[in-house]
């Protein structure tokens, strides 16, 4: 994974998020949120397991497990609030909202690790943020159900406790490392939910067993991408890249769910990948002044 850039790598992770999110919606029309949210760390947890046997089984310290156990908690809630919101918004929409993540992100950042908050983040967060309001302008409310309004208040809050778990995840891999990263995320979540989910959701339907599968491996692909991304390169240089996720989340909205995509939204799209592509730019050139000054 070292032979792509930090940037390369988090567009790979975006994209098996956003495949993620699909099979989560998917799930979630046939089954209960929590049974999903179970399968996604349980099978998650698992490949990751054979990843870390894999590597030498890395040691896993006290403070290792301190520290996961406590994002593990705000993972878990975060996803759960997420994978309900799916169930009752769009697939675009409920992606297109969660875009607040990047604009709070260096800010989180800068409060947990110090890291600096350049002009440059500040204007791609407020671009990206103007592409996020014209993508959401014209949504037909007519199409809302009475819980549409608790699904935005639920991508809220998961957007902003993703935001945390996301730095923290930055701090836990600069010393821990992808592997130990993403089988911590996958186990801990996984443990918090299995005892409600037992206890309140029915089996799963013999039928969606292999696509539960999937959930798992995509998932766990997602977490070492992600991970593998934050240990190399700020938080705030990476942000901008979740935008992308909108339109994966078009597509997969249109293919599987029939959701069209409305003008509002490619428009927006526009302005968020134009601000994808200036941070992208202005984190090029500052490597390169930073390589060539003398040491």
């Amino acid at each position: 994974m070292r032979a792509f850039p930090p940037l390369v790598v988090m567009i790979a992770a975006i994209a098996a998020g956003a495949t993620m999110d699909a099979t989560i919606k998917y799930l979630s029309q046939t089954n209960p949120v929590l049974l999903v949210a179970l399968a996604r760390y349980a099978f998650a947890a698992v490949i990751s397991f054979g990843v870390w046997l894999h590597a030498g089984k890395p040691r896993i310290t006290a403070a290792m497990w301190r520290g996961h156990s406590l994002r593990g908690v705000i993972i878990a809630v975060s996803a759960v609030a997420f994978f309900w919101s799916l169930t009752v918004l769009p697939l675009a929409e409920a992606v297109t909202i969660s875009f607040i993540y990047p604009l709070v992100a260096p800010f989180v950042a800068r409060a947990m690790l110090g890291e600096r908050v350049r002009a440059s983040a500040i204007v791609a967060a407020i671009v990206g943020f103007m592409g996020v309001l014209v993508a959401v302008l014209g949504a037909p409310s007519a199409s809302a159900g009475s819980q549409h309004a608790l699904g935005l208040l639920a991508v809220f809050f998961s957007a902003l406790t993703f935001a945390v778990s996301m730095v923290m995840m930055r701090a836990r891999a600069l010393t821990d490392g992808p592997i130990i990263v993403g089988l911590m995320a996958s186990f801990v979540p996984g443990v918090i939910v299995a005892a409600p989910a037992i206890a309140l959701s029915p089996p799963p339907r013999l039928g969606d067993w292999p696509v539960f599968v999937f959930l798992g491996g995509i998932a766990a692909l997602f977490m070492y991408l992600i991970s593998n991304a934050y240990a190399r390169a700020e938080a705030q240089q990476l942000a901008p890249i979740h935008y992308t996720e909108l339109l994966w989340a078009s597509l997969y909205g249109f293919a599987l769910f029939h959701e069209t995509p409305r003008l509002q939204l490619v428009l927006g799209a526009t302005l968020i990948i134009a601000a994808c592509l200036y941070a992208a730019y202005h984190e090029r050139k500052l490597a390169a002044k930073a390589a060539a000054r003398p040491a």
